[in-house]
């Protein structure tokens, strides 16, 4: 399977980001408290750069009246028009269905950041 190295394990820890290029496209590389993301670097919405999005969390379904906040860390919100997008399958919070990012396998060999890629 194809693959890009990123960086060396110890240049991405947790909080950080990198961007790479692969195939003609952007891949963004997260970092979120020890546990990687890779996904395409483009909101399916208007094109903006999901890498310099906020990481966080999000209200979730409840009870009238009733506020729960979940996800945290698993939420990437475009910085343009804050979609939300959950980082491990990439759907849309809001239209799972009808909008989603590109997801890539990433894990550590070797000692370096790689991901998976189809090209």
């Amino acid at each position: 399977m194809p693959r890009v190295e990123v960086c060396p394990a110890e240049e991405l820890p947790p909080g950080e980001r990198r961007v790479v290029r692969s195939g003609g496209r952007e891949i963004a590389v997260f970092n979120v408290e020890g546990r990687l993301y890779a996904l395409r670097d483009a909101c399916p919405h208007q094109g903006a750069r999901l890498s310099a999005g906020a990481i966080g969390g999000t209200m979730l379904p409840s009870a009238p009246h009733e506020y729960v906040y979940g996800l945290d860390g698993r939420v990437i919100r475009c910085p343009w028009h804050k979609f939300e997008f959950d980082l491990e399958t990439g759907c849309s919070l809001h239209d799972p269905q009808r909008m989603r990012v590109a997801t890539y396998g990433v894990g550590i060999e070797d000692g370096m950041v790689v991901v998976q890629t189809t090209t």
